[in-house]
């Protein structure tokens, strides 16, 4: 692979490993790691060019980059507003309302199966496309909608829980 195709079918998808890249590792770090990235790719181009599904290599060598970083630092999420961006609503909702609701979400993240919330962020926040969640996940796509399907219902379950019982104090 030349430096032109490399161009075109690896570092092209740089802008669309960035929310991944850096939900995983924090913003400020997402820069430095994609470029981290992009040089183990390059110096495996050889074994990308041969790979059947390019994207697919792509997503997975970025996923497995993160997890050695998140591996050799430990990582605590406190802040829920840095991975949730929560388009803004047309009713005049308040941030305090908004950084709630993103608090709450992450702990019903937290208590959902692993893959669940990775394909949870990945899709509905990063929008990664099926095929894209399940080349980096190395699942099959029927497999990425069930769990979609499943933490979608149960975050829903949850929220209704919560603002039912809030609901229901007054």
């Amino acid at each position: 692979m030349n430096k032109i195709d490399f161009k075109h079918k690896v570092f092209s998808l740089s802008e669309r490993l960035f929310p991944m890249v850096a939900r995983m590792l924090g913003s400020a770090n997402a820069e430095d790691a994609i470029q981290e990235i992009m040089l183990k790719l390059w110096q495996k181009r050889k074994q990308v060019e041969k790979h059947p599904n390019i994207n697919g290599f792509v997503f997975l060598t970025a996923r497995n980059y993160c997890i050695d970083v998140l591996r050799k630092k430990p990582f605590v999420l406190d802040d829920a507003t840095d991975y949730f961006k929560i388009l803004e609503s047309k009713k005049d909702y308040t941030n305090i309302e908004w950084k709630e609701l993103n608090t709450i979400i992450l702990e019903i993240l937290k208590k959902l199966p692993k893959q669940q919330t990775e394909v949870f962020m990945m899709r509905d926040l990063d929008a990664y496309e099926f095929t894209e969640i399940a080349a980096a996940l190395e699942i099959k796509v029927e497999h990425v909608r069930v769990l979609l399907s499943r933490a979608r219902k149960q975050i829903g379950v949850e929220l209704e829980k919560t603002y039912s019982y809030e609901r229901g104090k007054y």
